[in-house]
């Protein structure tokens, strides 16, 4: 009886180092799994940034009118602020190293020095408290959409600060100069094209989660 109940014991105990075995390699596939896919939507998402960045008109400031605002809020509701941010980081990455993504396809590191390069890189502000913002929107309370949109266009409006700061520099410009030539024109714009992207952002992703692709 001892032997068999030894015998039962270790049947028991082989079975639950198994188990244990087949849920960990379950959980690294799991985990393989949604790095691989975390990268596809980092790359996607670098991938529209650069293309709605060739949507450009030129001014005399140096400072283009792209849709460039719209691409990074559309990017931070669709992905959430980290996933977000890696591709944003991305995009001025592979744009300094000389691929032509920035706008009116330039490339390198003197457009992120230039004129206008204090707007690129206030997208990473932008790009994360526009994440943090769209997640607010949920659901039927008003005080999670107010609070989303709030943080979505602080982030705007600190993009806007890096903007004037570098081309205060850049052109030897008041802060109030500045202010008006490179972000007074572009405000409006701006703060459309932040609504515009959480409504259709939060329309696509709410598909692509019933989808299950997110």
């Amino acid at each position: 009886m001892d032997n068999e109940k030894v015998s039962e014991n270790k049947e028991i105990e082989g079975n639950d180092i198994n188990n244990g075995n087949s849920n960990k390699g379950n959980s690294n596939r799991s985990n393989s799994s949604n790095k691989i896919r975390n990268m596809i939507y980092i790359a996607m998402m670098t991938a529209i940034m650069g293309i709605l960045s060739q949507v450009a008109f030129q001014s005399p400031t140096g400072v283009p009118l792209t849709l460039q605002t719209f691409a990074v809020a559309l990017i931070a509701v669709l992905t959430g602020w980290k996933l977000g941010a890696a591709s944003t980081a991305l995009y001025i990455l592979i744009g300094m190293i000389g691929v032509p993504v920035f706008a009116g396809a330039q490339a390198g590191p003197g457009v992120v020095a230039g004129p206008a390069g204090g707007f690129i890189w206030g997208f990473l502000f932008m790009v994360v408290l526009c994440g943090l913002g769209s997640s607010m929107c949920k659901g039927k309370a008003v005080k999670g959409y107010v609070i989303g949109y709030i943080l979505g266009f602080a982030g705007l409006a600190i993009c806007h600060i890096c903007g004037i700061v570098q081309f205060m520099f850049v052109a030897d410009k008041p802060f109030a100069q500045a202010f008006v030539l490179v972000s007074m024109p572009y405000i409006i714009k701006d703060v459309i094209s932040v609504v515009l992207a959480y409504i259709v952002g939060g329309v696509i992703r709410g598909r692509l989660v019933k989808a299950g692709l997110i």
